[in-house]
């Protein structure tokens, strides 16, 4: 099945470029010309990755971006800029991207860093663990991204949701710091790790309802997900 890709990209001679390139590689590809009308396809259709622009008149990409999550959209994306300021890459990761790719960039190198983050959706563990664990007075389905406390329901990030997952596995036990940013990112570095931690202390203000539950740090080996015997059980 052809995998679907939204552009979004005010400079259109650079979209077209994108267009032109990844219809050639066998991608079903729509493009937007600002971040409004993104959103709207975004909503509108399914798709399997997104590239953002970053700096587009009316709703930037890391607004877009934003709301997209807000609206319940989880499609990956990646964002494509001019912008290569270390904040500007901290704050690309901070709203969920899975890449952040500077302009002008190689186009071999771009569909290399797709091709990873398809390939990695696709071969997400199947079996091998619970869909729905039970974390305290939480209830968390990993397959519908909620995450339920006492009949309120969260819907999750494609990151939160990811992360929470591998808390909930690894539970009682060490979950390396490093070993999770490559399976959530497919590397680790600095920026990627920044990132982790920042959707580490998400999680644990979605779950700080229940004073049974911590996310305790280790220093510099990893995170712990424990539940304070009596008070709640994850399985």
């Amino acid at each position: 099945m052809e995998k679907k890709i939204l552009i979004v990209e005010d400079d259109l001679n650079m979209g077209f470029l994108l267009v032109n390139f990844l219809q050639d590689e066998n991608f079903k590809v729509k493009l937007c010309k600002d971040g409004f009308e993104g959103l709207t396809m975004a909503q509108k259709e399914h798709f399997d990755l997104c590239l953002l622009d970053v700096m587009m008149p009316k709703l930037d990409g890391f607004g877009l971006a934003k709301a997209m999550r807000k609206k319940g959209v989880t499609t990956p994306f990646i964002f494509l800029t001019a912008k290569s300021m270390k904040e500007d890459k901290l704050s690309g990761y901070s709203v969920g991207a899975e890449d952040y790719i500077t302009k002008p960039f190689d186009e071999d190198e771009l569909l290399c860093k797709i091709k990873v983050i398809l390939r990695r959706d696709e071969t997400e563990e199947i079996v091998c663990s619970p869909k729905v664990f039970t974390i305290g007075k939480f209830s968390f389905d990993y397959k519908l991204h909620q995450l339920t406390y006492e009949g309120e329901v969260q819907r999750l990030t494609k990151k939160e949701n990811e992360i929470l997952k591998l808390l909930c596995i690894q539970k009682n036990d060490i979950l390396r710091r490093d070993e999770a940013v490559t399976k959530i990112y497919g590397q680790d570095d600095y920026f990627m790790g920044r990132c982790f931690d920042v959707y580490i202390s998400r999680i644990r203000k979605l779950l700080k309802r229940d004073p049974a539950i911590e996310i305790k740090n280790v220093f510099n080996v990893g995170f712990i997900l424990s539940v304070v015997e009596g008070k709640g059980v994850v399985h």
